[in-house]
């Protein structure tokens, strides 16, 4: 086969090597167009699993990079006078240029034809090549050749960055975070050889301008950054490699995704690979890692599938689905990485603690977890778990229990006068099983045995301020004094029989009233005995399908907050120990707060601060009703996933009228305003509107949506990107979903009702067996992959 690299940066140079190494009697050339053995850059990062998986492909390669790379396990912070070390993490740093030489000399030694000095700007100019490999970076002209074909997505971030070195030498993947007057820089450094270190200088865009660095030449820029570090760099110098570039030398960051990675011209099959397919922010120093692995996998789909000309479509094919997967996966990870540099000046910087800032930062990619912290320092997270037990038990006013300090996610919690024993909260859910919105048995079974799994917050679910105000007939109200009666016979029952608190949300469903229970068909209007509905203004939910609303009259508006400050004034006579507000998923309060849903031209529309203002005039109503030392959350929509809707921007500022109105907590959930919505689901994914409301707007939060684990909860309130986690349908599967967690992770002090204890010893120690057998058996699979490696 014949096959040209267009481009000699990592990726050509490696699969180069890797399909000679296969077959001695392909054609292969790498066209490059810098000078031989010269290259840009300074050092570039690769993971411990990344030269396992060179080991396995080119041993000989694999060896001279290990001799030449510096390898290291901890990653050390310095922040606001403190510095704090983890241990673990395994990179391995080497120069790019070193890397690049290690290549060519292997391509050489191989039978690879090296071109230098060679401008290639179309793959035209090798129409005999089989194959092209389109290696030629994050500006490649093959790709913007295509472009039509490749599709490509290319998005510039707002940060800028300065690729520098130094001669200090450091022992650590190492940050340093410094104030100035204007904003927060940050810095990346790495040691990646004997005597050199890279040390890159970032910063958001507006303190990189108010500091006149946008109009800096690049001496300027480095006298700059050697001021800025002073106290670490201890008078060694910052130094450049790129006086190539014109101008200050600071660049943004361009994240590259291209839809299609292959193209046949009639001639030759053309393939892009490395950055100019798909690029991965230096923050969890990925690019260089993604190159290498692509290289590796198009050589084992040849292997695979064989190097005959009518099998390249289908190796391509194959190639790009197979890596399409781990590179979303990774650049997943990435883009959270970067958007936390970008964000951490305004957003954490200044809001947490170093120890917590320490945290957030190992897990900002979200791949490290609590528990993977666990694993690659267990002194560290042990160490950062009694600080926080401390802190918890600091602000909650309880005693720090002896041993063992405990998980974040079972460390106590208090607002206003409720002390919560854990952060785990079981969240609000519909269960359309009222009759005449009386709270029945039902209610008593389903509610109290989730007060007696584990979990610190029971919340009833949405529990309406009128008849009318139901989404169903089946929903709960407190809008009759029977009402009361029940809900005071749940309280009762979870107060006398667990350490749980009792939570009520109140709501009313404005143009999403009416309908069916859902397994009669969801958001259906009833066959028959439909009553009218209210909302901002006149709304269709399911357009052609739903009963049509009115909108609110001003007498409306005084009629229904005098409903909701009934039921608020009802919630505290049946014992509830917590109340929410439910202005969230398009019912009425959400209804009003949401641009899709509210046309008025009234002060109650137009503007955010019009819109909210309704919102806010009955929190304010009930919070003068609900007796002062207990505390009042209220939920909202985020985000609503249809262009022109509610935005995570407008969510803090939603989140800032609550809080000046005297909300203790925001409970951040997300759509169901339109049936147009197109949420990104996946883990954990409505937890970053929690993040920013917390850390920007400076108020509690909730976070819920696709909490499914202990390690989940653990991370995110150990990073400070929540207060409380609201776990759904995983306790409508066990009621006793935190017990069972807590046991899994082999935390035991968590109290059992006494009735079931002697289940507790059983189940803990079946989950340890069970922890045991699947040690063993990574052992054992750890030691056949390094026989294989010849290890």
């Amino acid at each position: 086969m014949k096959i040209v690299c267009i481009g000699g940066g990592p990726a050509g140079l490696y699969f180069a090597l890797l399909m000679k190494k296969q077959d001695a009697s392909h054609d292969i050339t790498v066209v490059e167009r810098n000078l031989p053995y010269d290259t840009f850059g300074w050092g570039v990062v690769l993971s411990d699993a990344t030269m396992d998986n060179m080991r396995l492909w080119d041993p000989a390669t694999a060896a001279t990079i290990e001799h030449a790379f510096n390898h290291w396990d901890d990653i050390e912070l310095h922040f606001k006078g403190h510095t704090i070390r983890s241990g673990g993490h395994g990179f391995v740093g080497i120069g790019r240029k070193k890397l690049l030489n290690i290549l060519q000399a292997r391509c050489e030694i191989l039978g690879v034809k090296l071109v230098f000095e060679r401008e290639v700007t179309s793959a035209d100019e090798y129409p005999d090549a089989d194959l092209i490999i389109a290696s030629d970076g994050i500006n490649s002209r093959i790709r913007n050749e295509h472009v039509a074909v490749f599709k490509p997505d290319i998005v510039g971030r707002p940060n800028r960055y300065i690729w520098l070195g130094t001669h200090k030498l450091y022992d650590a993947f190492t940050f340093l975070f410094e104030k100035t007057e204007h904003g927060w820089f940050q810095a990346h450094i790495y040691k990646f050889d004997e005597t050199t270190t890279t040390f890159i200088v970032e910063a958001p865009e507006d303190v990189w301008k108010a500091h006149g660095l946008d109009r800096a030449d690049q001496d300027e820029s480095i006298a700059f950054c050697e001021r800025l570090f002073a106290d670490n760099l201890q008078g060694a110098k910052l130094m450049t490699n790129a006086r190539h570039l014109r101008g200050s030398a600071w660049l943004n960051f361009q994240r590259v995704k291209c839809e299609q990675w292959s193209y046949f011209n009639g001639s030759s099959h053309i393939v892009l690979m490395g950055d100019a397919v798909h690029t991965a922010h230096f923050a969890i120093g990925s690019g260089t890692k993604l190159a290498l692995e692509d290289a590796i996998e198009l050589t084992r789909q040849f292997n695979e599938h064989g190097t005959a000309p009518e099998h390249i479509p289908e190796v391509l094919e194959r190639y790009q689905a197979l890596r399409n997967i781990d590179v979303l996966r990774l650049q997943n990870a990435a883009w959270n990485a970067m958007e936390w540099f970008e964000v951490v000046g305004h957003r954490y910087a200044d809001t947490l603690p170093p120890e917590q800032f320490m945290y957030s930062m190992l897990t900002r990619s979200q791949r490290i977890s609590h528990e993977n912290l666990r694993l690659r320092d267990r002194a560290w997270l042990e160490g950062f778990e009694h600080w926080f037990a401390e802190s918890a038990a600091a602000q909650s006013g309880t005693q720090l229990p002896a041993g063992d300090a405990p998980p974040p996610m079972f460390t106590p919690y208090k607002l206003r006068s409720v002390v919560l024993k854990n952060r785990v909260v079981v969240s609000p859910m519909a269960q359309y099983s009222a009759v005449d919105g009386v709270a029945g048995d039902f209610h008593l079974a389903h509610l109290g045995a989730r007060a007696l799994g584990g979990a610190a917050l029971v919340f009833a679910e949405m529990t309406c301020v009128s008849a009318e105000g139901r989404i169903t007939p089946g929903c709960a109200g407190l809008y009759k004094p029977e009402h009361v009666t029940a809900f005071k016979r749940v309280a009762d029952f979870i107060h006398t029989h667990s350490d749980a608190k009792f939570a009520i949300q109140i709501g009313h469903a404005g143009a999403k009233a009416s309908t069916r229970v859902p397994w009669e068909g969801a958001d259906q209007p009833l066959v028959a005995g439909n009553w009218p509905l209210i909302s901002a203004s006149p709304q269709q939910y399911l357009e052609g399908v739903s009963d049509t609303s009115r909108a609110m009259t001003r007498a409306d508006m005084d009629a229904v907050t005098a409903d909701f400050v009934r039921t608020a004034a009802w919630a505290a006579e049946a014992g509830a120990d917590w109340l929410e507000l439910h202005c969230a998923h398009g019912y009425l309060l959400s209804s009003f707060i949401s641009p899709l849903t509210n046309q008025r031209t009234d002060e109650y529309g137009g503007s955010l601060a019009n819109r909210v203002r309704y919102p806010v005039e009955v929190f304010k109503a009930i919070r003068a009703v609900w007796p002062d030392h207990l505390p009042i959350s209220v939920r909202i929509s985020a985000h609503d996933w249809v262009e022109g809707g509610i935005t995570p921007d407008d969510a803090v500022e939603i989140a800032r009228h609550f809080k000046a109105a005297g909300a203790d907590m925001i409970d951040c959930s997300s759509g169901q305003v339109s049936p147009l919505q197109k949420p990104v689901y996946g883990r954990m994914y409505q937890t970053p509107f929690a993040d920013r409301i917390r850390n920007e707007a400076g108020i509690a939060t909730i976070a819920v949506g696709a909490i499914s684990e202990a390690d989940h909860i653990n991370s995110i309130i150990a990073a400070g990107r929540a207060d409380l986690c609201a776990v759904a349908r995983p306790h409508l599967a066990n009621p006793a979903w935190t017990l069972m967690e807590a046991a899994r992770i082999g935390y035991h002090a968590l109290p059992w009702p006494k009735q079931y204890l002697s289940a507790k010893s059983q189940l803990e120690r079946n989950l340890e067996r069970e922890r045991a057998l699947a040690e063993a058996a990574g052992a054992a699979g750890a030691d056949q992959a390094n026989r294989a490696l010849g290890v």
